[in-house]
């Protein structure tokens, strides 16, 4: 089955950093999580954190 996960990192209108995630089947819509961090520093962190979890899963950089 062919999917897809996409992580990046949005300012929001209250001064916090989002960390969004998105994934799925491709072709399809997929789901979404959002989780907020009051610094940059931190949101990169967990950034970081997803994005090795994800490595370690078989998913590549596109």
């Amino acid at each position: 089955m062919a999917r897809f996960y996409m992580l990046s990192l949005e300012p929001t209108l209250f001064g916090e950093i989002a960390v969004l995630r998105h994934w799925g089947r491709i072709g399809m819509g997929g789901r979404q999580k959002l989780s907020l961090h009051p610094t940059l520093a931190e949101a990169e962190n967990v950034l970081a954190r997803q994005i090795a979890r994800r490595r370690r899963r078989g998913y590549v950089e596109a």
